[in-house]
């Protein structure tokens, strides 16, 4: 190899080490001391997020069906999307559009129509589209949401607030100590720098805030039970009431 090629060689590959340093900076760390070391040898449970990199910023997702308020009659409801800017017959990830439903986990799909059964009720469904990591995109546009009505049900409260979708975890998900648990979730009809909004997240005595939508991570939890809460609050941390605006799993450290 010549000494031309072999340095833009190591241009390249410094490049790329750099530009990967720099998705993976931690910021906001909170480290919170254990009275006890953990099986993990480690002294402190870690949470902290990364500076992720949006490989989608254009990616649009539109919901034509249901319609708003839209009444059905129990048994099947029609779903129908449209996907912009965004390789979704290409796409690394399994299923690159989920939907979660009145809070409950997420639902993944590899087609932009599809049905499915619902009993009488009022449901709020919301869209969103993932990364090959399985991340939500959280640019506007790369989710959607709708509430609907299926048999002799009403309608939710006229009273909007912004509220909260949880990607991840799954409830009941088992972890391994040495795992890193990632906490990924949306903030819908809701800015929190314009509404001084924040999140709380609760896991048994430890807690973590942040006022930013790229994932909580999580290193160290000691093994055990979990009860996790995600909560909306105001500034002077006063919970949102909203029907959504907060988020319960459980999940388990072996």
């Amino acid at each position: 190899m010549s000494k031309s090629c072999l340095f833009l060689s190591l241009i390249g590959l410094t490049w790329l080490l750099v530009s990967c340093g720099e998705k993976r900076i931690r910021k906001n760390e909170t480290i919170v001391p254990l009275e006890v070391e953990s099986k993990t040898n480690s002294k402190s449970i870690n949470f902290f997020h990364y500076e992720e990199l949006n490989e989608y910023p254009d990616a649009i997702l539109e919901m034509f069906k249901p319609l708003g308020n839209e009444r059905f009659e129990p048994g099947r409801v029609p779903f129908e999307f449209n996907i912009k800017n965004f390789p979704f017959g290409e796409s690394l990830q399994r299923f690159p559009l989920k939907i979660v439903i009145n809070g409950q986990d997420p639902i993944g799909y590899n087609m932009p129509i599809f049905s499915r059964e619902f009993n009488t009720g009022t449901y709020r469904v919301t869209a969103f589209l993932v990364d090959p990591d399985g991340i939500s995109l959280k640019n506007f546009g790369n989710y959607v949401d709708r509430d609907f009505i299926v048999g002799a049900s009403r309608p939710f409260p006229g009273l909007e607030e912004p509220y909260l979708v949880l990607n991840l975890p799954n409830n009941e998900t088992e972890y391994n100590q040495q795992d890193e648990i990632l906490v990924d979730f949306l903030l819908i009809g809701g800015d929190f720098e314009q509404d001084g909004l924040k999140c709380l997240l609760t896991l048994g005595d430890w807690t973590h805030e942040t006022r930013e939508l790229n994932p909580i991570r999580i290193e160290n939890l000691p093994k055990g039970d979990y009860d996790l809460k995600l909560s909306l609050l105001k500034e002077n941390g006063e919970e949102l009431t909203g029907l959504f605006s907060t988020a319960f799993k459980k999940i388990k450290v072996n």
